[in-house]
């Protein structure tokens, strides 16, 4: 073990550690773990733990089946919510072949590789995220119901809101565990949450995402609650979004805020934002990955268009009032379906394309989209309104299968096209979204 593996084996062995978590990631985003006791530990680090790929949705056939799961010690977290006596702790790992070459599916690998060459270019990337999500009640079962926790609205509080200490409890867990909540509140949908994040690093945030999601169901459960973070759970309601905030540092500086009154005047700034732009629609994909992402785009603020401005709401980005090293843009159309891994990478990838290239910024568009004339949407170019719409854009991406590779590319693409097809052929879509979705996003 190298010296910081031996710092954590020493936390081990002094903080009565008795279960270790090995966690990651499907394809889809889906958190998957494996538990070791504290005495495989020092093997975990130097030879991995194996587990069978062809059962990890999107990884790997039985024909060469065996990843092995090689923990970060940079991840180590303790889960505040288990039981004592005893303390459980968790790594993220990172995923490779037996021949210790890393997993060419391994989507926190390959957000690396991204933020290596965004760091190439002399860039740091820091993302922030802010979710919502909804609380439902459950049955004498513990069986989610579709009845929400509450009939609150936007900033609503007591009595109203009734989700005010669970999201403080949510809080308090996720501070204990390193991780910097910055606001809540209650959201416009009826019990409906958002839970705002101070940004970080992008691998840093892409791990906390997938923490947060994990804390917000156990804490939820443990209070005879369910939390979904399905796009839209219920219909004629706002849905979940997942804005991401993301800056670039240069030298220790934010880029951004070199323009404090408009974003247009820094060109690198400027090109960034544009590369993000005009390749969202191909990336729609990975930002709004399920059939019922769709439901939501276009409606209760989630952007339809491409297209930016700021301060404005119905915009696919938008630049949020702030001042010095909290200037950033926002991207409005991701959902917390997402694999934030991937998606992270995209959206990195697209702006640093935009800065090699020198893309110019289109004109500041500062309407409301969701009341504007026909004829003027008509010049805009639209997101994908479907999964299969989505698909056919992320089929004929070059950029894609550069900055994720063909392998990936090409194992994402027949498992979304056959959720694709089964939607299709379902007769009944909302008991599709609750049988396929409501209970595992």
């Amino acid at each position: 073990m190298d010296s910081t593996a031996r710092e954590v084996w020493q936390f081990v062995k002094e903080n009565d550690v008795k279960f270790i978590r090995l966690g990651f990631c499907d394809l889809f985003g889906l958190q998957k773990n494996i538990s070791i006791m504290p005495e495989e530990l020092p093997a975990a680090f130097e030879h991995g733990i194996s587990f069978d790929a062809s059962a990890i949705k999107g990884f790997r056939d039985v024909t060469k089946s065996d990843l092995l799961l090689f923990p970060d010690p940079a991840t180590l977290t303790v889960l505040p919510w288990r039981p004592g006596p005893g303390r459980v702790i968790r790594f993220y790992c990172d995923i490779k072949n037996p021949d210790g070459t890393p997993f060419e599916r391994d989507s926190r690998y390959l957000l690396k590789q991204v933020i290596n060459r965004c760091e190439g270019h002399g860039y740091v990337c820091k993302i922030g995220t802010e979710c919502e999500f909804y609380l439902f009640k459950t049955d004498e079962n513990g069986e989610p119901t579709e009845q929400t926790l509450d009939k609150g609205g936007y900033l609503d509080i007591s009595p109203l809101d009734k989700g005010e200490n669970i999201r403080r409890e949510i809080c308090l867990c996720l501070e204990e565990m390193g991780i910097k909540p910055e606001t809540s509140h209650h959201e416009q949908g009826p019990g409906q949450n958002e839970i705002d994040f101070k940004y970080s690093d992008a691998l840093t945030t892409a791990d906390n995402f997938l923490t947060f999601k994990s804390v917000v169901k156990a804490i939820a459960a443990r209070n005879g609650l369910f939390a979904s973070f399905m796009p839209k759970p219920l219909p004629n309601v706002p849905g979940n979004g997942l804005h991401i905030n993301i800056s670039l540092s240069h030298n220790g500086l934010n880029i951004f805020s070199d323009s404090p009154h408009t974003i247009s005047t820094s060109e690198v700034a400027s090109s960034f934002i544009a590369g993000i732009l005009a390749k969202t629609p191909e990336m729609t994909l990975f930002l709004n990955p399920i059939a019922n992402s769709y439901e939501r785009l276009g409606s209760f603020s989630a952007p339809r268009y491409v297209s930016w401005s700021h301060q404005n709401r119905s915009q696919l980005v938008r630049i949020p009032y702030a001042v010095g090293e909290r200037i950033r843009m926002e991207l409005r159309s991701p959902d917390p379906a997402i694999n934030p891994y991937l998606a992270f990478a995209l959206v990195i990838a697209a702006g640093i394309e935009g800065i090699e290239n020198k893309l110019p910024l289109p004109p500041e568009l500062d309407l409301d989209l969701y009341n504007a004339d026909a004829s003027l949407l008509k010049t805009l170019t639209a997101l994908p309104a479907c999964l299969e719409q989505a698909i056919e854009l992320a089929e004929r991406s070059s950029f894609l299968k550069d900055v994720i590779g063909e392998d990936l590319l090409t194992a994402y693409l027949a498992l979304k096209k056959e959720e694709a097809a089964a939607f299709v052929a379902a007769e009944d879509r909302l008991a599709f979204y609750r049988e396929r979705y409501f209970r595992f996003i």
